[in-house]
């Protein structure tokens, strides 16, 4: 039986398998924007949250046990002079109890960050810890009414509440708040909702201990501090709170010359520490969520834009021209707009389309972002204000344009000093609302800088364009637009959109280009291939082998055809109309091109790609955007009233009926740009989703040429032995009839 080529049909069926399964996950992100806002705040911002927040509540849990709760100030003595009043031994118990409990949670939440303890078994430890403590601190703060009363000698009116019983109070709601947030986190990780691990960065998980050790570094601070200048331990929490956030009141200052040496390098690193933290929370904030908000905002608008298309029968443009079509006269839509002739001219319609999609969303995430972070800003200090004067009304009869006033100073840091709080429930309060006042501050100037001043100065620069400063791109009339667009809030030319970015391929040399021109004719003639062949085989590249040419074994294949000076300017060749090279040449063009993609990620503002870039890089990975063949009508997703759980590990990759993608009988996934397997949404970056398809690429392809070369020399040993055979099968029988 002759089963020579029985092991080579088995590897065409294999590589047409992988093949296929590699081309369905191809042309798709990540599902980013298929997850609701919901579960990725559950997933990302509560942990990080909860975990900035523990160490805080733990820090004030200190302060709450490191002095007793009560002082007798007789009338007319201030405050920080007034006497302490030894506590119950039952309190400081309980007290030291909850503490205990709350560190244990802290450093569960920390390990699971860590990944040192896993996720099912730190999660219960962290949420039962901490609402056994608030739980504990309540009962604490509501029976200090009444036993704690009990064997005081002095008038009542003269027994006052120390700062320790009020930061038992802020401790015992940020334990209750962080428990509930990470008992939401811990709900949708068991529901399936994500996986049963926090969803962060490395930079991010080490966030917590920064908290720590800057909350560590204060405390301790205060500490050598309060010794140094003979103050109560609380007063120098609050001065070491004051002079880290460098708002500088100067109600309490040092007086000694040791104590004005340390504070110099106290508060510098302590400056350099806030930073730190603060820097973390933005990025969070910022960039993390940016992406994530950003990519489901694109999504629903994306929706809602294919809906509106299709029930206003406006949706032609989002048909595929077969071949069959491309003969037919364009037709026209209702608003008189000519459609595309040409499959590629028809994608390029509907890839700025996307554009302008994801424009619409990032404007509206950015302008959301400012609005939110602005009402926070608000409430922290109209509310903060109200809070300040409920504080003080009774020991410096502040008003409540005293608080406003105050909190301005302070959320500014400019700190003059002539306000200041004097009571104990007023300087507990302040280091509390500090600590997030101040990462408001700096994420609502961030999205400012993202939004009105943007909005300010490239509206400067464009009225500069239509009056005295001619710029050198663009022309008058787009800047007018522009102007007016955004004065009218975009009933002004509302169909107006910014130009496109400047192609990457547009921007090389003059020099460069000619070399591109020079490389590409002598490419025809060097090879001396026929264009029709060449073609050929730009079409077997996409199906994975280099078509004819490799049934017979050619050993001068393997070396290139191109000389130094063409492969210097192979990867200009960025036409995606043209057919690619073969063999190696095509491994130097995918590598040069990767190399390009590299410096990219450098940047620190993310790449956008124009469609013929993105043509170009598509027709690397086997995507050709001439042809029909793998391109898709978008359709508007049909309306469920029945909400599904979607488990992020049983998702189902193909496409659901109705929901704008189909796969075909050959697993091509079909696509389109306003569809969600668009390789513009979801969550990654452009440049970091073409590097990781063009990498795929190459490995592919030298696979292939691998186990092409393997199949020839099996085939040449092959022959060799059937020839060998039929050799000595010759000269045995010349033998025997010679004998």
């Amino acid at each position: 039986m002759d089963d020579g080529n029985l092991g080579e049909n088995i590897q065409e069926e294999t590589e047409v398998i992988e093949e296929s399964i590699s081309h369905d996950k191809r042309i798709e992100n990540d599902k980013a924007h298929l997850s609701p806002n919901r579960w990725w705040f559950a997933s990302s911002a509560f942990p990080m949250i909860a975990g900035t927040l523990g160490p805080v509540a733990s820090a004030f849990s200190i302060c709450a046990l490191v002095r007793p709760w009560r002082q007798h100030r007789p009338h007319g003595q201030e405050v920080k002079t007034a006497p302490f009043v030894a506590d119950p031994i039952w309190l400081t118990v309980i007290n030291a109890i909850q503490l205990a409990m709350a560190v244990v949670s802290n450093m569960f939440l920390l390990l699971n960050m860590t990944r040192r303890v896993r996720f099912t078994i730190a999660q219960p430890i962290t949420i039962i810890g901490w609402y056994i403590s608030a739980i504990l601190l309540i009962a604490l703060l509501a029976t200090a009414a009444g036993p704690m009363y009990e064997g005081f000698k002095y008038p009542s009116d003269e027994l006052i509440w120390s700062q320790a019983f009020y930061y038992g109070m802020w401790a015992a709601i940020l334990y209750f708040v962080d428990a509930s947030l990470m008992l939401v986190t811990f709900y949708g990780a068991w529901t399936g909702h994500y996986n049963k691990d926090f969803n962060l960065t490395p930079s991010q998980r080490t966030l917590m201990l920064q908290t720590i050790m800057f909350l560590f570094y204060l405390l301790l601070g205060a500490l050598v501090f309060s010794n140094i200048e003979g103050w109560n331990y609380l007063d120098a929490v609050y001065w070491a709170d004051v002079t880290l956030f460098t708002v500088g009141f100067g109600d309490f200052r040092a007086e000694t010359n040791l104590g004005r040496a340390l504070m110099m390098p106290y508060a510098l690193v302590g400056v350099i520490s806030l930073g730190l933290v603060v820097g973390s929370i933005r990025s969070l904030v910022l960039e993390r969520g940016k992406r994530q908000v950003d990519a489901r905002m694109e999504e629903k608008k994306r929706r809602r834009l294919v809906r509106t298309m299709t029930k206003k029968g406006e949706d032609e443009m989002l048909e595929p021209i077969r071949d069959s079509q491309r003969s037919m006269t364009p037709q026209r839509t209702d608003s008189n707009m000519q459609l595309p002739a040409t499959e590629f001219e028809r994608r390029k319609a509907e890839f700025e389309l996307m554009r302008k999609i994801q424009a619409q969303a990032s404007s509206r995430r950015r302008w959301m972002a400012m609005a939110i972070s602005t009402g926070s800003w608000l409430i922290l200090w109209l509310l903060g204000a109200y809070i300040f004067v409920k504080c003080e009304e009774n020991y410096q009869g502040w008003d409540y344009f005293d608080g406003f006033y105050f909190c301005f100073v302070s959320l500014t840091t400019i700190g003059y000093g002539d306000v200041t709080p004097a009571s104990n429930a007023g300087k507990s309060f302040f280091v509390f609302w500090s600590l997030l006042a101040l990462p408001t501050m700096t994420v609502l100037i961030s999205n400012a800088g993202d939004t009105v001043v943007k909005l300010i100065r490239d509206g400067t620069l464009r009225l500069g364009n239509v009056t005295i400063l001619p710029g050198e791109e663009g022309s008058f009339s787009d800047d007018l637009k522009y102007i007016l667009h955004r004065c009218t809030f975009g009933y002004a030319f509302p169909d107006y959109t910014e130009p496109a970015p400047t192609s990457h391929m547009k921007k090389m040399p003059e020099a460069q280009d000619s070399s591109g021109d020079a490389a590409a004719a002598f490419i025809d003639t060097e090879q001396g291939s026929d264009p029709k062949d060449s073609r050929g085989r730009s079409q077997n590249l996409r199906n994975g082998d280099d078509g004819p040419y490799s049934e017979r074994p050619d050993h001068s294949r393997h070396n290139s055809t191109f000389t130094t000076r063409v492969r210097r300017s192979l990867s200009r060749l960025r036409d995606a109309h043209e057919d690619l090279p073969t063999g190696s040449d095509f491994h130097f063009l995918l590598i040069s091109e990767i190399q390009a993609l590299t410096a990219h990620l450098k940047s620190q503002k993310p790449h956008k790609y124009s469609f013929e870039e993105w043509a170009w890089y598509l027709k690397l990975i086997g995507e050709d955007e001439s042809r029909a063949d793998t391109h898709l009508k978008a359709q508007p997703k049909p309306k469920n009233h029945q909400h599904k759980r979607h488990h992020n590990k049983d998702v189902d990759d193909s496409p659901e009926k109705g929901s704008g993608e189909k796969t075909d009988s050959e697993h091509v996934t079909a696509w389109s740009w306003v569809g969600n397997r668009s390789p513009l949404m979801g969550s990654q970056e452009e440049t970091e989703w073409i590097l990781d398809r063009l990498m795929e690429r190459l490995r592919e392809s030298l696979s292939s040429e691998g186990r092409k070369q393997v199949t020839s020399d099996a085939r040449r040993a092959l022959g060799a032995d059937r020839r060998r055979s039929s050799y000595d099968a010759s000269r045995k029988k010349h033998r025997e009839e010679h004998v």
